[in-house]
């Protein structure tokens, strides 16, 4: 293989290839997890108006202390047509529109109320609980840039601002292959040699979750022609991901098809342990992503690159991977020349977040994994990582 790309490197080819995908307007109450392609302006100031922070009396400050007459009563949603008249008080809820003349808001549990008055003991200066209008946002300001992926708090802040939609990327379309003729369905009978196919639905998680639309294409054995119907279709989608069959035994096919299917192979094999045979390429604006067979290197590849690329694909700011800070609460062994992605646990300690790797990091071995919530990178080099040393880590939960 010659020198392999560093996880860096491979990550950039990869980024440096994707075009952003076209954008759609989508409503907002089914954008969640979309990425905005056009800065979303609020509709209007927020609050629209003057409005009260606290249940309890909207005054003029330069009246109180005092014991002042109760002109009327606002709810929220029913704004007083009438101004505050000078020495009055006027009882409102919390979200209430203060009435014009009003500069301040006794909480009620300040005051004392009479037979239609309430004594306010001390003063209180203006603007005190009292929201200004636009004091979150103006209109015509943006509410969400381009590049952001929509999460609750977004999604609230433009349906407050008055959004109704938004322009978001298009969601990719992924294709999801998996090849060996010793692969079965789950639920199936194994004959001797088989074993259940998982990694399809593992890849189909970890994509969605990134925001693509997922098409599991049934797995296909080693067969050249299976093989070649069953790439010629997935060549079709915005993103292809295959596992398996990208090393270099008699019955790896999949990269040499690819190539006679017009694949133009980017680069092939990462200094990354598990996951080093992960082949790249692209045939026109189509991403293609050969991971290996192992499922745990499938799902180390799809974490570090393809759940990047398809939210770059969506014109996400930062696609990722993300990295955490941790410490590691056990010796971590450096490899020479790949770095090491370890499974590991997470707990919470005074200090922040401890890491502890699980046993058993063999790249097949995908039950151990599923007890992990953390990837923990092990940089290249000699030696060793000490007890207590700082780390980063990618979250699996």
């Amino acid at each position: 293989m010659g020198e392999l790309p560093s996880v860096e490197d491979a990550l950039a080819r990869v980024l440096g290839r994707v075009a952003p995908l076209d954008s759609q307007h989508v409503q907002v109450a089914e954008a969640s997890g979309r990425v905005v392609a056009e800065a979303a302006r609020a509709r209007t100031d927020l609050p629209p108006f003057p409005s009260s922070a606290m249940d309890g009396y909207a005054v003029r400050s330069a009246d109180v202390p005092g014991t002042l007459p109760v002109a009327f009563e606002v709810a929220a949603g029913r704004a007083s047509r009438d101004p505050l008249p000078p020495g009055a008080a006027a009882a409102i809820a919390t979200g209430g529109a203060v009435p014009d003349g009003a500069d301040a808001v006794v909480p009620i549990e300040l005051v004392t109320s009479g037979d239609g008055t309430v004594e306010v003991p001390g003063a209180v200066g203006p603007g005190a609980h009292v929201r200004p209008r636009g004091g979150d946002v103006r209109e015509g300001d943006v509410v969400v840039a381009p590049g952001v992926r929509l999460g609750p708090a977004q999604l609230g802040a433009l349906a407050a601002a008055g959004i109704a939609e938004v322009v978001c990327a298009r969601r990719p379309r992924v294709s999801v292959l998996a090849t060996g003729s010793e692969l079965r369905s789950p639920g199936e009978t194994l004959g001797h040699g088989q074993i259940y196919e998982s990694n399809r639905v593992m890849l189909a998680a970890v994509l969605a979750g990134a925001g693509a639309g997922v098409d599991q294409l049934p797995p296909v054995a080693d067969d050249e022609q299976e093989h070649r119907d069953a790439l010629a279709r997935g060549l079709e989608s915005d993103v292809l991901v295959t596992s398996g069959g990208v090393s270099v035994g008699p019955h790896d096919l999949v990269r040499g098809i690819e190539a006679e299917l017009g694949v133009e192979e980017v680069f092939w094999g990462i200094a990354v342990k598990p996951g080093k045979p992960l082949a790249f390429g692209v045939r026109g604006s189509t991403l293609v992503f050969g991971l290996p067979g192992n499922p745990v290197s499938s799902l180390v590849g799809s974490l570090l690159f393809v759940a990047p690329a398809i939210l770059a694909l969506q014109g996400a700011a930062d696609p990722g991977p993300l990295y955490q800070s941790a410490t590691t609460a056990s010796v971590l062994r450096r490899n020479e020349r790949r770095d090491e992605y370890v499974r590991a646990t997470r707990r919470l300690d005074t200090d922040g977040v401890v890491v502890e790797p699980i046993d058993g990091q063999d790249s097949h071995m995908i039950v151990r994994a599923s007890a992990a919530d953390a990837l923990v990178r092990v940089p290249r080099g000699e030696g060793e990582i000490p007890v207590g040393a700082a780390v980063r880590y990618v979250a699996l939960a």
